[in-house]
């Protein structure tokens, strides 16, 4: 199959430039707020549905500023360090997954404080709200035809033009200078999509359903996630200055990944030995 080569810009209004990406993460937000307003009506919810809207705008700072600063500490590193600046220019794009992350736990520690909410009870309310922003991220990098998998023989591999995606064909994939179309690779960003959007949200919304042990629907985002990303990355080629960390296999995001099944299991494992509700 070759890939369809998507316009990334999905509006242009004169000098007004709304790209795919950042439509599919208003998108996420907005799935999100729609979800959240409709678990805080719960009789056991942390926040009421009109205190989602101070939780969102919390939660879209501990994205967007914590996205942009593990993308150039995990990702990026050394340029950093050669052009501190670097970090400020986000539209040159870079956003970690993981570095957001963290900016969402400092926000809901920080809107915690202010509303005298308990952590856990704020993570374990937005924890299924998040992977419909994961399912719309990913679409967005599908969109971009950027973080591909490895190459693979499957029927819905995809062949791209090295023309458009020089570094992938050249650097990623070392392929000979004059190749015309990289070999056949694994649509990694939607096997993400499909996994930590999809099957995620799948899981985390039963489960949270029905009343559970604080901790307990945050430590499974954390298993969850952390394993769908680890297995995953088998299949998705790192980036070109990192490449694998060891055996060449390691990646920098099963690096990352790894912790979070752990701390999974461990924040499982303490809910339902306290069995404390909110």
């Amino acid at each position: 199959m070759m890939f369809p080569e998507f316009d990334p810009v999905a509006v242009q209004l004169g000098p007004l430039t709304i790209r795919w990406y950042g439509l599919m993460y208003l998108i996420g937000f907005a799935m999100a707020w729609w979800l959240g307003r409709r678990r805080a009506q719960r009789a056991d919810a942390v926040i009421n549905p009109q205190q989602m809207d101070d939780l969102l705008f919390y939660a879209a700072i501990g994205v967007i500023v914590g996205g942009r600063i593990g993308y150039v500490l995990f990702y990026s590193f050394d340029s950093w360090l050669s052009d501190p600046l670097r970090l400020l220019r986000v539209w040159e794009g870079g956003m970690s997954f993981h570095g957001g992350f963290l900016g969402v736990l400092v926000a809901m520690w920080w809107y915690g404080r202010r509303t005298d909410k308990r952590f856990f009870a704020l993570t374990d309310f937005i924890a299924p709200l998040v992977p419909f922003g994961l399912l719309a991220g990913r679409f967005g990098n599908f969109l971009n035809g950027e973080l591909w998998g490895a190459p693979g023989d499957v029927p819905w591999a995809m062949q791209l033009a090295c023309s458009r995606h020089s570094v992938l064909c050249f650097d990623k994939l070392q392929l000979a200078p004059g190749t015309l179309l990289t070999p056949p690779l694994h649509p990694s960003q939607l096997y993400q999509a499909a996994l930590e959007g999809v099957a995620l949200f799948l899981l985390l919304w039963l489960f949270s359903a029905r009343p559970r042990p604080m901790m307990a629907v945050s430590g499974l985002f954390l298993l969850g996630y952390g394993a769908f990303r680890f297995l995953v990355e088998f299949v998705r080629l790192p980036d070109a200055h990192i490449g694998y960390l060891a055996f060449d296999w390691v990646t920098m995001g099963q690096l990352l990944s790894a912790p979070m099944v752990l701390a999974g299991t461990v924040l499982l494992a303490l809910a339902y030995r306290n069995k404390e509700f909110v």
